[in-house]
């Protein structure tokens, strides 16, 4: 009897040239179909190898490898990759519309989250649930830094109905404890677009006019469990001015696309963690509304604008008597007294329980200017002796630049400096390409003239 084979007799045979001989059988075989006899040039690889070798899954080619976007120059520095990056921002500020645009500062805005089950899948890291909820409270707190007069609400969807999270309230520390509780927000059941949408036009139905309504809704599933025909629900809210704006997880759906575009809202397929907080935080600016310009026969201008009447409450010291407030009827010593009523709230801005006043606090009315009155792009300095305002140092930072500049290395970009240097249209003062980041993006108001 012939011995036994063992799997280790298999094991002698080098894996790289079966790979080759068989692709030199499939070469063979193919040409003499063709009748083509041609010999077969065994010095060059084989093409299979090479895609291999290049691309090994078919799945990475759908990833984006960061890491080959920034490259060093021929010194070694990331400098010009910085500049690069920097130099996008200002080019995006320079073609910012210059015609006068209407933007709301008083919004009230809805956030629902989609809680079904859909929302456990691991094509995001960790989970998409688990993802949701950390870019939510990301976004609450920074729409509410750069919008301090306005209110959210939030709404999930679970188990085909809309299930009311958070009321709506003006300050960010009810709505983030309202959305911290994962174990109240557990996913489970199917969506209803249809349901959420109506529980967040019902609690929007009092709102005064001269408010922005909106609907941001994180959408990660391919269905909707709907009671009726959601296209009525679409158009009562293209009558109350809803503006509706979808971030889908899956993919795109004709109904979330065509409630977009119907209330004027903006949607997108978010297509990888990072994209997915680009997406969201697109949505923290006030939405702009093209002024309508007049015309010379009288024709159609823009609607006349309605005053609103606003209260500057009293706040109390800490040292004050306790008192009942109105909003949790709790026993406070600090607080704000209603200006028109005398009645006390916890947290400003807010509306009086009692009149119905809308009570603000002056920084906060001022911080909500810098939408309307964005800071004017800085003109890059080219040359120092172009302007007699050349200082020494930065307005800002006070970080003296150097006596012989020598150009930042990168490629020349409209509206970027390449001396690092930009001046203020306004009061002339030259300040350095960080504070000029960091004027645009946070301050939005210059140290020099106060615009």
């Amino acid at each position: 009897m012939p011995p036994r084979r063992t799997g280790n007799d298999y094991m002698d045979v080098d894996s790289d040239s079966d790979v080759s001989i068989l692709d030199e059988f499939e070469q063979t075989t193919k040409a003499k179909a063709k009748g083509k006899g041609k010999a077969i040039d065994r010095s060059k690889p084989s093409k299979g190898k090479s895609k291999a070798k290049e691309q090994p899954y078919a799945w990475e080619a759908s990833y984006t490898r960061s890491w080959d976007t920034v490259r060093e120059d021929e010194t070694g520095s990331l400098q010009g990759a910085v500049q690069d990056l920097i130099a996008r921002g200002r080019r995006r500020r320079l073609l910012a519309p210059a015609a006068a645009i209407r933007r709301s500062i008083i919004r009230h805005l809805v956030l629902v989250l989609d809680l079904s089950t859909s929302m456990m899948d691991r094509d995001m890291r960790p989970t998409r649930f688990d993802l949701m909820l950390q870019y939510a409270r990301e976004f609450v707190t920074e729409w509410f830094d750069q919008n301090p007069l306005g209110q959210i609400g939030v709404v999930g969807m679970r188990g085909g109905v809309g299930e009311r999270i958070g009321e709506m309230s003006g300050n960010p520390q009810d709505v983030l404890k309202c959305i911290s509780e994962r174990h109240k927000l557990e996913p489970s059941g199917d969506p209803s677009l249809q349901n959420a949408i109506e529980m967040a036009r019902s609690s929007m139905s009092h709102l005064p006019t001269h408010s922005s309504r909106e609907l941001v809704i994180i959408f990660g599933s391919l269905t909707s469990c709907d009671p009726g025909n959601i296209h009525d629900t679409l158009e009562e809210c293209v009558k109350d001015r809803i503006r509706i704006s979808i971030v889908a997880l899956a993919a795109e759906m004709k109904i979330c696309r065509e409630l977009c575009d119907k209330t004027g809202g903006m949607f997108g397929v978010a297509m990888n963690e990072g994209h997915f907080k680009d997406l969201l935080f697109e949505l923290i600016p006030p939405p702009a509304q093209r002024a309508l310009a007049r015309t010379g026969g009288g024709g159609v201008s823009n609607p006349a604008a309605d005053l609103m009447m606003m209260g500057f409450p009293t706040r109390l010291p800490n040292t004050s008597p306790p008192s009942l407030c109105v909003c949790h009827s709790q026993l406070k010593s600090e607080g704000f007294l209603c200006p028109r009523c005398l009645a006390k709230v916890c947290d400003v801005p807010t509306d009086c329980d009692i009149c119905g006043l809308m009570i603000v606090s002056s920084p906060h009315l001022a911080r909500s200017y810098h939408h309307l009155f964005p800071v004017k792009p800085y003109q890059p300095v080219t040359s120092l002796e172009e302007t007699p305002y050349a200082d020494s140092k930065c307005h800002a930072c006070a970080a003296p630049f150097p006596s012989n500049p020598t150009q930042v290395p990168g490629t020349a970009t409209e509206g970027m400096s390449l001396l690092g240097r930009y001046r203020c249209p306004d009061c002339h003062h030259v300040f350095c390409t960080d504070c000029d980041v960091f004027i645009h993006d946070v301050v939005h108001c210059c140290p020099g003239c106060g615009k």
